[in-house]
């Protein structure tokens, strides 16, 4: 048992055993409904106390509105689903100005963007025009309409899940929309045993609705100030800078990463750190990351890769930036 003097209350140990344990009840929220998926489960976290947005990129049915469903379910703020569609319009997400008769006055209609979690379902289903009517909210966390600004509630996270891009019926991304998403990733399909419990537990109802909230928005807004004071040692920065720099040089890439993408990777790698109970970061951190936080920021040189992502298929473009990473030197 640790005592009061070892890790005295408003001492930085203390506020990151208080976090840890808020993680923790997050995580096994999430995981009673998300099983064998610890990894998809972490990565969502950890973009959410990096004030970051994530993409969900897999084939039909294996659980992406789910895994952000469970996410906003397990928060104690506002949560609105959007469902993309070819005929959705911008004014059906950001919201519209409506001419008040009594007042002879426009008042503003929020739409459904106006949440803590927003899940944008099947977000490439949807026009290149009404994707790009996300990008101000996603990066600066407000919205304009008719030269008024408005500001989106905090904390604010967009969950959006896409099909893969030889899907019918989609317009793939442009690389402005996927920079502003602070990671991608996968699912993948379960464990025999895990699918086995799938269809044990969803005989009755979806268990994903009995979710009750386990931490409020002023936690999530407490740890996210904390993953922010993480340290990050000047050797990790150069050898963040250094796997950048890889990335521009390489004769695999057409497309390096951008200095946006430099700062997610160090904020991402700081939000894992506090995930996993640390108020520091090690190089293994930026590995880690670095497939899911740079792999749709890259481009892969034509001839080389597929049709998905920033430049070529998940994979292709996840492998390419494994390797990268490798080539670099860890500090010592």
């Amino acid at each position: 048992m640790v005592s009061s003097a070892a890790s005295p209350v408003g001492s930085a140990s203390g506020r990151t055993m208080t976090a840890t344990a808020t993680i923790r009840a997050i995580q096994a929220n999430i995981e009673r409904v998300i099983k064998g998926k610890a990894r998809a489960v972490e990565l969502a976290i950890v973009a959410l106390l990096a004030r970051g947005h994530l993409l969900i990129e897999d084939v039909p049915g294996v659980g992406k509105t789910t895994l952000a469903h469970s996410l906003a379910r397990s928060l104690d703020g506002t949560f609105r689903r959007i469902q993309f569609t070819s005929d959705l319009l911008p004014s059906d997400i950001l919201g519209v100005s409506i001419f008040d008769q009594r007042r002879q006055a426009f008042e503003f209609k929020p739409g459904p963007l106006f949440a803590n979690v927003v899940l944008a379902d099947e977000i490439n289903r949807t026009t290149p025009k009404t994707q790009s009517s996300l990008l101000e909210a996603m990066n600066d966390g407000q919205v304009s309409v008719d030269g008024h600004t408005h500001p989106l509630p905090a904390p604010f996270m967009v969950v959006a899940t896409q099909n893969p891009m030889e899907y019918h019926g989609t317009f793939p991304l442009p690389e402005s929309q996927l920079d502003r998403f602070l990671l991608r990733l996968r699912i993948g399909y379960p464990e025999p045993a895990e699918e086995k419990k799938i269809l044990d537990r969803q005989m009755v109802a979806h268990p994903a609705e009995d979710l009750k909230p386990v931490a409020s928005v002023p936690e999530v807004i407490e740890l996210q100030r904390l993953a922010d004071s993480v340290r990050m040692e000047e050797s990790l920065k150069e050898y963040l800078l250094a796997i950048v720099a890889e990335t521009r040089q390489s004769d695999l890439l057409a497309l390096g990463v951008s200095p946006r993408g430099a700062l997610a990777l160090q904020t991402a790698a700081k939000a894992l750190a506090l995930v996993r109970g640390r108020d520091y970061c090690l190089p293994d951190d930026l590995k880690e990351l670095a497939p899911a936080v740079l792999s749709h920021r890259v481009l892969i040189r034509p001839g080389l890769g597929g049709a998905g992502g920033a430049g070529g298929r998940f994979e292709e473009a996840e492998q390419v930036i494994q390797d990268l990473v490798e080539s670099v030197p860890v500090p010592l």
